[in-house]
């Protein structure tokens, strides 16, 4: 394998499914529609029961956020296949890494969007950043790509 390849291959997959008011005038998936999916895609990765990073969901922040379009993507590409993985990992914050392809596209075809978030751990009551426990941390590290 390249490394394009090898890279498209590590992180966390899901499919998020396109419903027709995610499409603008154009009929491609509007920016604030795919900022959703992208937080869609989220959900089964960091805040399911059975994962350590469960406890994000009582606090957390999005601190940054950026969106490279590509290519367009439109209702008949869903599901969208997206694949996650952290490129950073600090104390009290880590920054996502996203590929959006369209459904049945290989993890190797050129992705149609590209995406960062950074997201901070945050304390509702004290209202301030909260550091990682060693089990979020432990379970974030795991998917950084080397």
């Amino acid at each position: 394998m390249n490394e394009a390849s090898d890279l498209a291959l590590k992180g966390f997959h899901t499919q998020v499914e396109v419903r027709w008011s995610d499409m603008d005038a154009f009929q491609h998936i509007n920016h604030a529609r795919m900022v959703t999916l992208l937080e869609e895609a989220r959900i089964p990765w960091l805040f399911y029961d059975d994962r350590p990073t469960k406890t994000l969901r009582d606090g957390a922040v999005l601190v940054d956020l950026h969106v490279q379009y590509r290519g367009q993507l439109r209702h008949e590409d869903t599901p969208l296949d997206i694949v996650m993985w952290v490129e950073k990992l600090r104390a009290v914050d880590f920054t996502v890494g996203y590929e959006v392809r369209a459904g049945g596209a290989s993890p190797t075809d050129k992705p149609a969007v590209t995406a960062t978030t950074q997201i901070a751990a945050f304390d509702i009551e004290g209202q301030r950043l909260r550091r990682f426990t060693p089990e979020e941390k432990a379970y974030l590290d795991s998917w950084r790509r080397a």
